[in-house]
């Protein structure tokens, strides 16, 4: 089961972009909680605070208990983190997203896959281990909701696999993606082909037409169509 961690946040009412750059200069993130019955609440948290959570999360997708302060006092919110946006450069938080739930509720979120051991194709055999899926989106109670889906590929040998459907998931707990869907196998290892040797061409043989030899002197030419002429008696 996923620890629950605490977040503090503060309710705005400043939206638009001029607003979300003035919180940020205050070292603030902007945010929103929905879901439920109640309307989208719009909130700022602790940059610092935040980047914390995220350290401690295996995923960002994990369950905190949100203490929301207005003007009105301080209420509790058991919400999932459903959505983390960073600065593609620098990596900074930008904007989350919150989703309200209930303990007696099920809710739907994505946890990521851990692979243990080493399996046999690989280890003795020179397999290539492949994961495909590297999270799985499941549905459960707030309090069943784990951190990680473990999977043991120790007796996995070359061309075997673990589907979704053979994956032992916590009590409570149930995958929402098909049952056939491969999650991790192991691949034959690669051969690699050996170099072939550069051949030579060899230059095309230039066939000379053979010229004829000059008749020798004296020699008659043979008649057309018949035998060669014989010479002339002396006299």
């Amino acid at each position: 089961m996923a620890k629950q961690q605490k977040l503090t946040a503060r309710t705005r009412l400043e939206i638009g972009r001029s607003a979300v750059n003035k919180i940020k200069q205050q070292g603030l993130i902007p945010a929103v909680v929905y879901g439920g019955k109640d309307k989208p609440i719009n909130l700022s948290l602790s940059a610092r605070e935040m980047s914390n959570v995220l350290a401690r999360a295996t995923s960002e997708h994990f369950l905190v208990d949100l203490e929301i302060a207005e003007d009105g006092g301080t209420t509790k919110r058991l919400a999932l983190v459903q959505e983390v946006q960073h600065d593609p450069l620098r990596g900074d938080v930008l904007h989350v997203d919150f989703h309200a739930v209930k303990a007696d509720e099920m809710l739907h979120a994505e946890i990521p896959v851990e692979t243990i051991g080493e399996a046999s194709g690989v280890k003795n055999f020179g397999g290539i281990l492949e994961i495909s899926v590297h999270a799985i989106e499941v549905e459960c109670l707030p309090k069943d909701l784990p951190d990680l889906i473990t999977i043991d590929v120790s007796a996995l040998n070359v061309g075997e696999g673990i589907h979704v459907k053979d994956i032992q998931f916590p009590a409570g707990v149930t995958a929402r993606a098909d049952g056939d869907l491969t999650v991790v196998r192991v691949a034959a290892p690669t051969v690699e082909a050996e170099p072939v040797a550069a051949v030579e061409a060899a230059e095309p043989e230039v066939l000379k037409e053979k010229k004829e030899e000059p008749a020798a002197a004296g020699a008659a030419a043979p008649a057309k169509g018949g035998a060669p002429a014989k010479p002339a008696d002396k006299k």
